[in-house]
């Protein structure tokens, strides 16, 4: 039987990415996102992998997702915690709103979907949990506390919840991509993200598809002896 995994914010970019490649390595893929419904439907056309709706940073949400994708594909395998969202500005500019949404949804979302597949993988002894973290959780950024805190946080979680699931057969990895060629950082003026590029010892952005192979590998289950490691996967931008 096919393993089954979610992928959350599943639908575009990096996340489209990766729901592609783990239907590709013979996974059955629930892809999660959170709100642009039209895109979702295109998404599944073209695709043909399901699209299920939720918004990570709710609990309650993410338990019910995991509990309705379990009816209609079985129990969850592979959880790929993708979803994220920036609020960038300096520290002066920033309110607290723009901070919890960050944390609740980047770092929070982590917590909220290893929470409601984790007795199952438990149980089942088998699990992949892949982290989607950033290299600005690594070297930090101007004018993304918020962000920065976020994807650092989870390059935290990841380690610590690899000692949980060791015993029981479950790994947790995190990729941290560099800056890639997504809408999101199709939004960076120009003259900022050519600077960007030019800091970037391969001189050119990441492919969405380069994220995407970093994670099948994380997930298949001939990388057991994989745990509690952090891809970082950014050109050589920042290398520790």
């Amino acid at each position: 039987m096919a393993r089954v995994a979610i992928v959350t914010g599943g639908t575009r970019g990096i996340g489209e990415a990766i729901s592609l490649a783990l239907r590709d390595a013979g996974m059955s893929v629930a892809a999660n996102y959170a709100g642009n419904d039209e895109r979702a439907r295109a998404f599944t056309e073209r695709t043909g992998i399901k699209a299920y709706k939720w918004d990570v940073a709710d609990f309650d949400a993410c338990v019910a997702g995991a509990k309705q994708v379990e009816a209609d594909l079985g129990p969850v395998d592979v959880l790929v915690n993708n979803a994220g969202i920036t609020r960038d500005g300096t520290m002066k500019r920033m309110d607290r709103g723009a901070w919890e949404d960050v944390i609740d949804t980047n770092l929070g979302g982590c917590f909220n979907m290893a929470k409601a597949v984790w007795d199952s993988m438990n149980g089942r002894k088998y699990g992949r949990i892949v982290n989607i973290g950033s290299i600005n959780g690594q070297a930090g950024q101007y004018g993304q506390v918020n962000y920065a805190a976020a994807k650092s946080g989870i390059h935290g979680f990841t380690k610590a919840l690899a000692q949980e699931g060791a015993r029981a057969g479950i790994t947790v990895n995190a990729i941290a991509p560099g800056y890639i060629d997504t809408d999101m950082v199709a939004a960076v003026p120009q003259e900022v993200l050519d600077k960007i590029v030019a800091k970037i010892p391969v001189g050119r952005l990441g492919k969405a598809e380069e994220i995407a192979r970093g994670v099948a590998f994380l997930c298949a289950e001939d990388a057991g002896f994989v745990t509690g490691s952090t891809l970082s996967i950014n050109g050589g931008q920042h290398m520790y």
